[in-house]
């Protein structure tokens, strides 16, 4: 059975500020798994109080062991990947600036130009009535659905 244990006293606080401060709720979580397998609670436990597998319990202590206060953290490069490189992303600036009202030419363009098929679902969350930057959710490419 597997403890995380011996940790230094500022250690401990650090954990529990984390545990109780952190934006990102998986960092919570596992900041919260350490401070109480420090206290002895059985890795059994620990799956039933978190809803994840024992693999995913020993991942986290693993990290943990390996990168410390970092290991909490997610890694970057998680999630959806770009779809557009810089300079699309410059060019369909430019579309919008030039017809910022009407977001279907710009989709025809996207579409001609790339060959990208954008689905209705992304072109009605399109802000131009919301009053919301059209860059803003256009150009994030995490809400950007495009078809290859």
């Amino acid at each position: 059975m597997k403890f995380i244990c011996d940790l230094s006293w500022d250690t401990k606080k650090m954990l529990e500020r984390i545990y109780k401060q952190s934006k990102h709720h998986q960092t919570r979580q596992r900041a919260k798994c350490l401070l109480l397998s420090l206290k002895g609670t059985p890795i059994k436990e620990l799956m039933k109080i978190f809803e994840v597998t024992r693999k995913t319990i020993y991942n986290w202590f693993s990290s943990w062991e390996e990168n410390k206060l970092l290991g909490l953290y997610d890694r970057a490069g998680r999630g959806r990947k770009p779809k557009l490189t810089k300079e699309q992303e410059k060019q369909v600036k430019e579309w919008v600036k030039e017809d910022p009202k009407n977001l279907k030419n710009v989709q025809i363009k996207i579409e001609k130009e790339w060959d990208y098929k954008i689905s209705k679902d992304t072109n009605q969350n399109f802000p131009a009535a919301s009053g919301r930057g059209m860059e803003n959710v256009l150009l994030a490419n995490r809400r950007f659905s495009l078809q290859l």
